[in-house]
């Protein structure tokens, strides 16, 4: 059975950083792009980064170049999302994703706010 488990979400300071985690189990991790989706109320599911499985190549939406940075451990089954100089329209819940071909899973998502 495939488990995304994300975690690192939390209250924050506009200007503040946040680092969030999401481990994988029940595949095999290395083979997977990872990203990071964010939805905020009202509001669609927005990519946010991409890691591909060797971490070769990144991108980022330009909401969020030069502030999130994306990282994976293979070692570890784990993908991060280094997010900086936060903004109260960062406030979303903040899924990690795998995907390989065809197959696509989801955690259950943590819940970032930025708010003074």
């Amino acid at each position: 059975q495939v488990q995304l488990v994300e975690s690192g979400g939390g209250l924050v300071q506009p200007g503040g950083s946040l680092r969030l985690f999401c481990v994988a189990s029940g595949l095999t991790f290395s083979s997977y792009t990872m990203n990071w989706y964010r939805q905020a109320p009202g509001k669609e599911r927005e990519l946010v980064a991409t890691i591909t499985n060797t971490g070769d190549t990144r991108n980022f939406a330009d909401s969020v170049k030069g502030r999130f940075t994306i990282s994976r451990d293979n070692a570890k089954n784990t993908v991060y999302l280094q997010m900086t100089s936060l903004k109260p329209e960062d406030t979303a819940m903040y899924y990690c994703n795998a995907k390989f071909i065809r197959f696509s899973y989801w955690g259950q998502g943590t819940q970032v706010t930025v708010s003074s």
